[in-house]
């Protein structure tokens, strides 16, 4: 009889242990992810390296006890923890009530704009702007977690899809970045239409031009980021 019971003990301790593993973490929670991004366009890679990021692959007390996987502050109902994070119904439910919290709130909701779904680095980096975390490195930490388990290739990208460069925080960058602008802008006004060039994709003019592959591909009716030498756009 003590046989089975710790044989079972055995069973249900190996069960739990893998079940806390960050791949079994993104392999139960992606497709939710990718439909979050589908909606929104919030890029599947946040959500998941967010959520990783702030319940420790739903190893956290605050995921176990109170299904939350974003780290929101608020009131809860638990009688198993005392927490000054809040609770909710089900794990989905975190997942929408932090895309919701982007959405509703004006320092976050200007990147729905600004970013597409497949540019991660920047939208994590506007979310810690926005004052998502305190910690200074919290962005720097998101986009590790997105590069370690490759998390992008869930972000719906298209083949030739280049990441945009990022210039380092400095003086001199940010005195490229004040050029660059400026670059763009002129462009932008004595520019209308544009005519692509062999080698050329929708996210490479999109960058010279200060917008997003999605916005220009809204401005031209497409639906598909992929372009053909020869092909004229409106900028």
């Amino acid at each position: 009889m003590k046989k089975t019971i710790t044989l079972f003990i055995l069973l249900l301790t190996s069960i739990f242990v893998k079940a806390q593993t960050t791949q079994d973490y993104i392999a139960e929670h992606v497709d939710y992810a990718q439909k979050l991004m589908r909606i929104y366009q919030v890029p599947a890679s946040i959500i998941l390296g967010v959520a990783i990021h702030e319940s420790a692959a739903g190893k956290s007390k605050i995921a176990r006890y109170l299904n939350n996987h974003f780290g929101v502050k608020g009131p809860n109902n638990s009688n198993e923890i005392r927490s000054a994070y809040r609770d909710y119904p089900t794990v989905d439910s975190s997942y929408n009530h932090f895309v919701s919290f982007l959405r509703d709130r004006t320092y976050y909701n200007v990147l729905f704009t600004k970013y597409d779904q497949y540019d991660y680095k920047n939208w994590a980096r506007g979310i810690q702007r926005g004052g998502y975390a305190s910690s200074r490195t919290w962005a720097s930490q998101v986009i590790a977690l997105i590069k370690k388990y490759e998390l992008y290739k869930y972000d719906d990208r298209p083949d030739d899809y280049m990441e945009t460069v990022i210039p380092a925080t400095n003086i001199v960058a940010k005195s490229t970045r004040s050029s660059r602008t400026k670059s763009r802008s002129s462009i932008a006004k004595k520019s209308k239409s544009y005519t692509i060039k062999s080698g050329e994709n929708l996210n490479q003019i999109a960058e010279r031009n200060g917008t997003t592959s999605t916005a220009l591909m809204r401005k031209n009716g497409l639906k598909s980021a992929v372009v053909q030498p020869g092909q004229k756009i409106k900028l």
